[in-house]
């Protein structure tokens, strides 16, 4: 019995995540244009354990357009890297250079929509508000 309380104990802490992390996965992809940003399944990759806990993505506006570029890093270095190229930084502009670093599976794909809740939120009615504070109170 002790043998058996042995190894579930053992095979718990050898299989647990904190053992075995989950690998980080990114798009990557060298050079695609704008008109393909390389954001689909074909371009998913794994990255190497322990070391590539971070996605990376590049866009970069040329005289030729925009191009971008993806790939797995290491999560600090890259955030090393965007500061340094901070300056050179301007959307739109030829010889702009944009890094962003992020670190959740799939993170350098493409942005989720925004959501618009079309109109503004408005203050409640002081009624309304009353009505409120009853129905709490109640």
């Amino acid at each position: 019995m002790r043998l058996l309380v042995f190894y579930i104990a053992f095979s718990g802490c050898v299989f647990s995540s904190a053992a075995w992390p989950l690998q980080m996965q990114c798009y990557h992809c060298e050079d695609n244009l704008l008109g393909h940003d390389c954001s689909t399944p074909q371009f998913i990759v794994n990255c190497t354990t322990n070391i590539q806990n971070g996605c990376q993505k590049e866009v970069m506006v040329g005289a030729n357009g925009v191009t971008y570029r993806k790939a797995c890093a290491s999560f600090t270095t890259c955030l090393v890297v965007s500061a340094g190229y901070q300056s050179f930084c301007s959307p739109g502009r030829v010889g702009s250079v944009c890094i962003s670093c992020c670190n959740t599976p799939l993170c350098n794909g493409p942005r989720p929509p925004r959501i618009s809740l079309g109109s503004p939120l408005r203050p409640l009615s002081p009624l309304l508000l009353l009505a409120a504070m009853l129905a709490t109170l109640l």
